[in-house]
């Protein structure tokens, strides 16, 4: 598990620390290029908006085929990407090279080649490595974008993408095992059965509410600090480097209290908590023009996002049929690449427009309707639980017995690793009653 989990992980790490890497360094885009700071802007945020265009479809796609395929052919098309950017001598072309980064939206079809080559028992614990390798991406690309911006140009930034990503291609290529060979029970191809699905749907708001405090936070965080506290920029990294760390050391007891005690939803409520929580002693903070409580509040934000960013990923995979594990993450990450282009058309507006302890509140309230929507309305998966077959063990004719089983979810089998899996639900039919029926 680990050497495909590791390369995985490097891969979505180097892709993400290459899009972040360009945000921080956005001041530089105006004056090295003598353009407006609205097209800096699309600049910086721009891979946002094909990311949201091709995330869904190279999800779909990815549940066709091998989804190393699909890894390869997106993780090419960002390179290419990193090059226009770094060979860029206008504000056009570096516009034209981020929009073809943002093409290989290939952030979904990880997580579902992740959910194929890892059990459902040790899903969260996967996914929260690669949470806490992007995560680390993003805090070393708000650290490190100003520093070779400043010191070796603009270009150097895509040339490092580019030639870290070169190195992630070839991990991919050599040491990623290609997606296992399926058959499946419940095999569905129209996409209306993830958007009709109840939990799917608190999980893609949930994305995109998430991802927009993300980066609303970053853009009126670091407006606050400068303007309200006079801390300059190249200091932000003081305030984010141990927040994320602090939020790094969340992430294990949040897993192993998702994961192994079966407190999905009350982890997920947790953070979304700590996210109103944040916001409220900014609030506070902006009123009473404290320092100390505004740091605290990033802290406790941090701490959110850390709790919420594997644990999201693996329950979509959950809720989502085998078959169509790859559509249900595409459109997850799709919402996901939404709220980030909306959080930062959004951050540096609200922040005219609003005192920022106004804008707090804004953002409390929004989180209490989040808490409320997923109190009354997500199923928490504890009941739920996968039976592992050997394949040559039993009669596969057999296991067409559990399609009018009740509890059953469904069973497929993975002729890869030689298993048949059935997912049932423990409180509606027994293991032993299942073994009775196949055998």
């Amino acid at each position: 598990m680990f050497k495909n989990i590791f390369g995985l992980t490097l891969v979505s790490s180097l892709r993400f620390f290459g899009l972040f890497i360009a945000l921080p360094a956005i001041s530089l885009y105006a004056s090295s290029f003598e353009t407006s700071a609205f097209l800096a802007g699309i600049a910086a945020g721009g891979y946002a908006i094909t990311q949201i265009i091709f995330q869904t479809p190279f999800g779909i796609w990815s549940d066709k085929v091998d989804r190393k395929i699909v890894l390869i052919f997106g993780l090419v098309i960002f390179i290419i990407g990193s090059f226009v950017c770094a060979f860029a001598d206008s504000i056009t072309m570096l516009i034209i090279g981020r929009f073809i980064q943002g093409a290989g939206a290939i952030g979904g079809v990880i997580s579902a080649q992740i959910a194929d080559l890892v059990r459902e028992e040790s899903r969260t614990k996967a996914m929260a490595i690669m949470g806490a390798g992007i995560f680390v991406s993003f805090i070393l690309a708000m650290i490190l974008g100003p520093i070779v911006a400043a010191y070796l140009g603009l270009n150097a930034i895509f040339f490092l993408t580019a030639g870290l990503n070169l190195i992630a291609l070839l991990v991919l290529i050599f040491k990623v095992e290609s997606s296992p060979v399926m058959q499946y029970s419940y095999q569905d191809s129209q996409f209306d059965t993830i958007l009709k699905n109840k939990n799917l749907q608190i999980m893609n708001l949930s994305a995109f509410l998430q991802k927009f405090l993300m980066i609303l936070s970053f853009v009126v965080v670091g407006m606050a600090l400068e303007n309200h506290f006079a801390l300059h920029e190249l200091d932000l990294w003081k305030i984010y480097a141990p927040a994320a760390i602090l939020g790094l050391l969340v992430l294990a007891p949040a897993t192993i209290l998702a994961q192994k005690k079966g407190y999905f939803k009350q982890v997920l409520l947790c953070g979304i908590g700590a996210f109103g929580g944040a916001y409220l002693l900014i609030g506070i903070a902006g009123v009473m023009e404290s320092l100390w409580l505004f740091v605290v509040g990033v802290f406790l934000f941090f701490i959110g996002f850390s709790i919420h960013e594997p644990i999201m990923q693996t329950l979509t995979s959950r809720y989502a049929k085998a078959s169509q594990k790859g559509s249900a993450l595409g459109l997850f990450t799709t919402l996901g690449f939404v709220g980030s282009a909306l959080g930062a058309v959004c951050g540096g507006l609200l922040y005219d427009l609003f005192d920022i302890s106004l804008l707090a509140c804004g953002v409390v309230i929004v989180c209490v309707l989040w808490a409320i929507v997923m109190a009354l309305g997500l199923q928490n998966p504890t009941h739920e639980k996968n039976l592992y077959l050997p394949l040559d063990s039993f009669n596969l004719e057999h296991f067409t017995r559990l399609n009018t089983r009740f509890g059953i979810i469904e069973w497929y089998v993975n002729s890869t690793q030689g298993v048949i899996v059935v997912k049932y639900e423990e409180s509606k039919i027994s293991k032993e009653e299942i073994l009775e029926s196949v055998g």
